[in-house]
């Protein structure tokens, strides 16, 4: 669970680095299944960043029993999610990103920026970026403005698949918020709020960069409209120890993927 005083930085900042909150043995076992599961490589979606460059995601609303739904499921995440959003959460849904080396940018955006037109009223939604691989500067670590999150949500203009803020506001933001590099060893947790402001660049390494991400909402927040991500569905939360227990088991037959980012 998380200590006071990392629920005050999270509130503060918009975001908060738990480093290790995965053991070595939990993240050689996603490692191995996002190498061999065919249905994820099957379903990954190449997304265009407008300006001529690509990155890959795979997306899912419901957890299931495989490894990853134990990843998003585990009390230790759960638990982490409910003092940060206050109560009860839902899983909103996951995915897995993957830098590759070349791979291009994502700009700067809010996950709000797309939450808010799915019908979600307030902003009780946060993300736990897990790291699968070493997310450095070189391999495209994430990148925030600390503390942006209190700025509330910001006009977005799409360009190619993604969404990018209002750049006059985000030239403003830059020069009283700071730029944080989010570098994180394999394990490693980063807790961020819808509205926080962040970006990758491209990976300019030969080393790629893998993460999964698990998105949950408040229960209180269930959204006014059907969109591709669910309304509120009761989240079962599973003993740490499932993650192990699961070992290597891959995406189930009747996991449904989205088609959309």
């Amino acid at each position: 669970m998380l200590r006071p005083e990392q629920l005050a930085a999270f509130a503060r900042d918009g975001l908060l680095l738990v480093p290790a909150l995965f053991d070595a043995e939990e993240i050689d076992l996603l490692t191995i299944a996002c190498a061999k599961d065919q249905a994820l490589a099957r379903q990954a979606l190449d997304m265009r960043d407008g300006a001529g460059g690509i990155f890959v995601q795979t997306v899912w609303n419901h957890p299931g029993d495989d490894v990853y739904g134990m990843f998003a499921r585990c009390r230790r995440l759960v638990g982490a999610m409910e003092q940060v959003l206050g109560g009860e959460v839902y899983h909103y849904h996951s995915k897995i990103t993957w830098k590759r080396p070349g791979d291009g940018a994502l700009a700067w955006h809010q996950d709000y920026g797309y939450w808010y037109e799915n019908g979600c009223l307030f902003p009780d939604l946060a993300s736990c970026l897990i790291a699968i691989d070493k997310a450095e500067r070189d391999n495209a670590c994430l990148q925030v403005l600390r503390g942006s999150h209190r700025i509330g949500r910001l006009e977005h203009r799409r360009i190619g698949d993604v969404l990018t803020v209002d750049p006059e506001r985000l030239a403003e933001a830059m020069k009283r918020l700071e730029l944080v590099h989010c570098e994180m060893a394999p394990g490693d947790a980063l807790f961020i709020h819808c509205n926080i402001v962040h970006r990758s660049e491209a990976n300019v390494s030969d080393c790629s960069r893998r993460t999964l991400i698990c998105c949950y909402n408040a229960a209180s927040n269930d959204p006014y409209k059907d969109s591709e991500h669910p309304r509120y569905t009761p989240l079962e939360s599973v003993p740490d120890e499932a993650i192990k227990a699961a070992g290597r088991r891959l995406s189930e037959p009747d996991k449904v993927f989205l088609t959309t980012g």
